[in-house]
Order: C-alpha cells, then structure tokens, then sequence
C-alpha cells in the first residue's frame, strides 16, 4: 500500500463518528506511518465535520424526523444522549466542552461534541476553538498512548 493510500485512509477513519481520532491515532501507527503525519492528518480529518455539524445538524434532525416514525426514534435517541451529557457541562460551557472533547474515552470526541455546542447555542467563535483544543489533547493524548512518550517528545 502506498504511503498517500494509508494517509487518506487515516484522515478518512478520523471522520468517521465514533471512532474519529481515538481510532485513527493508532491505525496510523499500525499502518507505520510518522508520528507528525498521523497526528496532523487525524486532527484535520477530526475537525472538518464539527462545523457542518454544528450548523446543519438541527435542520439535519429536522428533515430526518419528517421522513418517518423510525427516524424520528433515531434522531430522538440521539438527542437525548447528547442532553444527557450536556448536563454535565452547561454550567461550565466552553470548558466543559474543550474537557469533554479532550479526554479520549467512549462517548466523548468532536462529533458529540459539536452536537452537544449546537444543542446548548453555543456560539461558533467559542465552540470551534474549543472542539479544536480538545481534539489537540485527544491527539496529544493519543500519540503518547500509540507512539510512547519518548517518540512524541522526540527522544526515541
């Protein structure tokens, strides 16, 4: 496989929801390609949806939930786990937010968290900058978890 294949693939996997940077992270380092380039091809690749996201996803919703009963579940579904876990960063908005999309775990990334930014109305000038700082110390996180602490800092 060609090394621009693996680097399409890795920006690809790190669009894909659910799986996005926490995925594409160690794909890239089994795919053995340089740490700088996984790291920069999943950061892109992770942000490039959250402002679609961000602004289409209400009329997105609204357009599934006229198109049938079992899509207006889905969408419903969707929406309810996103307010659950807006809860808990309300009172703290674009902290919260930066913190939720920052620590890699299950259930947390950009795309729930730019879900979540539209359901609170935060405005883009505050989500965009702290989805990206989150997805920075995903990355961070992500690659001395893949990598090693020695290759991220360079003393491998």
């Amino acid at each position: 496989m060609s090394t621009l294949t693996k680097c399409l693939l890795v920006f690809l996997m790190s669009m894909v929801p659910v799986i996005e940077l926490r995925g594409a992270v160690p794909f890239g380092v089994g795919l053995d390609l340089p740490l700088p380039v996984v790291f920069g091809l999943s950061v892109l690749g992770n942000m490039l949806p959250v402002p679609f996201i961000a602004l289409f996803i209400r009329r997105i919703f609204a357009f599934l939930r006229s198109k049938s009963l079992k899509l207006d579940r889905i969408v419903t579904n969707i929406e309810t786990r996103a307010r659950q876990k807006a809860r808990r960063i309300k009172k703290i908005e674009t902290l919260g937010l930066y913190l939720f999309v920052a620590l890699p775990l299950p259930g947390t990334g950009a795309w729930t968290g730019a879900l979540i930014g539209a359901l609170l109305n935060i405005r883009l000038k505050w989500l965009i900058p702290a989805i990206f700082a989150g997805v920075i110390t995903a990355g961070v996180i992500m690659c001395i978890l893949s990598y090693g602490a020695g290759a991220l800092f360079g003393l491998v």
